[in-house]
């Protein structure tokens, strides 16, 4: 999909680098055809208002709501798979399956020290897309459809004291992971081409998508 007028300059250099990973990736494994190019990761404190910015997003996307237990969690989450669902866009929930079930979610998404439970998670729920974080460690058990390798590059929030593995560890770690993977972690537009060849099967984010996607121009 070309995003059509109005989207900013990042939202486009964001938008292709995703997309062109994600068909090179898919080249190499026919899994990765089937998930979409860009993550949205919400986050309590740093995203707000998430639904202004997943009604923008590109159809084919997907949004990670992360609730973190903050208050009027089922709230934001209904008012999330409302604007998904108009958009296009898939929305998974991270690591709480009942609020997944409540708001009707495409599927879930596991941190790294639980991503074992995507066995259990695939039998109970066989529709459900799952997904998992990974930091470069062993490789998750078998379950998810997708990993999601971070930091890439120095970035903030809870990432913000982990060393960035760099574009050149990632390549290595992606041919090694066993299914396909998404990279997070610093992903500001400048930097997004540095991962062309990587393998990785999309991009994920959250303030850099915030930014380019949050607002149209005139």
């Amino acid at each position: 999909m070309i995003l059509p007028a109005g989207y900013s300059d990042d939202a486009r250099m964001i938008w292709d680098a995703a997309t062109a990973l994600n068909r090179a990736a898919a080249a190499v494994s026919p899994a990765a055809a089937r998930l979409p190019p860009l993550l949205f990761f919400t986050d309590p404190a740093r995203t707000p208002r998430p639904w202004e910015t997943a009604a923008r997003l590109p159809p084919g996307s997907a949004v990670v709501y992360r609730a973190f237990g903050a208050d009027q969690a089922l709230e934001i989450g209904l008012r999330l798979r409302a604007v998904t669902r108009e958009a296009g866009v898939e929305l998974l929930v991270g690591k709480d399956a009942d609020l997944a079930d409540a708001v009707s979610a495409d599927g879930l998404h596991l941190p790294e020290r639980e991503a074992d439970r995507a066995a259990d998670e695939r039998r109970r729920r066989p529709d459900w897309r799952l997904t998992a974080a990974w930091h470069g460690a062993e490789p998750p058990a078998s379950g998810v459809e997708a990993l999601i390798l971070s930091p890439i590059f120095p970035a903030g929030g809870a990432s913000a004291t982990k060393p960035a593995l760099g574009a050149a560890a990632f390549k290595t770690l992606v041919e090694r992971a066993g299914v396909p993977v998404y990279a997070l972690g610093g992903l500001r537009p400048d930097r997004v081409a540095l991962l062309t060849g990587s393998g990785a099967c999309g991009l994920a984010a959250v303030e850099t998508i915030q930014s380019a996607f949050g607002g149209v121009r005139t």
